[in-house]
């Protein structure tokens, strides 16, 4: 049985464990169902998921042209403290940079290798904790905007990392931290426009499970442009990764825009 997608990132479903599923217009996969089994990953191509024309891709997804000119992929969207749709300001888009921009916003922790600070739209939770392998995650502050969960990672990222050790994350090397006493330490780290949201935001820690049979104690990656045919037996996901049992992990987001074939054996 064979399946052929233009890779995204895999969709994501909060249950115990972690539902996975690769969705392209024509086919629809639950990667959880291959755990065990052997798959052959075979790279046939390219597609631009913005201009949708099969031009080798540049970087997230987007050819070369794309990358440079598409909203999608403005410098605010990896940095969103440079965030202006607030003032009217347009990067390369105005309407759509309001659109995304000019909602709320979830400033958090999260456990994935360590202590973690981060910034999603509220509509992305908890599927960004999930993407990036976190087992925990609590949020500090709601905001109204991306620029000022932007400004509150910023003034936080002084005191704590912004990035996940997707090593460490992958070999489920994960310190024992209270994410509940953390956030009640950092009310003198914020910028003074962001006590109030911080003092309104209650939530509860969520708890995240994955669908790991196996972890890898060493990690080698996947590089579909140097080795474009791989055959190997998936033994877990996490993150945007699958985990093969030969200690191979891919990943899925990395590939975007790969067109690629999955033959299950």
């Amino acid at each position: 049985m064979s399946f052929e997608f233009t890779l995204t990132k895999m969709q994501t479903e909060l249950s115990n464990p972690v539902q996975y599923y690769l969705i392209s217009d024509i086919n629809f996969l639950n990667i959880n169902q291959l755990l065990n089994k052997q798959v052959v990953f075979e790279h046939i191509g390219y597609q631009c998921l913005n201009c949708e024309m099969e031009k080798k891709i540049f970087r997230q997804g987007f050819c070369y042209d794309c990358f440079y000119k598409s909203p999608l992929a403005g410098d605010w969207i990896m940095k969103p403290e440079l965030s202006t749709a607030h003032l009217g300001i347009e990067d390369r888009d105005l309407e759509y940079e309001k659109k995304v921009q000019l909602q709320p916003h979830i400033v958090y922790f999260s456990l994935s290798s360590e202590l973690k600070v981060g910034v999603t739209r509220k509509t992305q939770i908890p599927y960004r904790w999930i993407d990036q392998g976190a087992v925990q995650a609590l949020p500090i502050a709601e905001v109204p905007n991306r620029y000022l969960a932007g400004i509150t990672e910023v003034a936080l990222k002084n005191h704590f990392s912004d990035k996940t050790n997707f090593r460490k994350m992958l070999q489920n090397e994960i310190p024992e931290i209270n994410l509940a006493e953390e956030r009640d330490k950092i009310r003198e780290f914020l910028p003074a426009e962001i006590l109030p949201f911080y003092e309104a935001t209650q939530s509860d820690i969520t708890q995240i499970n994955y669908p790991v049979l196996q972890y890898p104690t060493k990690v080698s990656s996947l590089n579909l442009e140097v080795n474009p045919i791989y055959q190997g037996k998936i033994v877990g996901i996490k993150g945007q990764y699958l985990i093969f049992e030969d200690q191979t992990v891919f990943n899925v987001r990395t590939y975007e825009g790969y067109k690629v074939n999955i033959s299950i054996l």
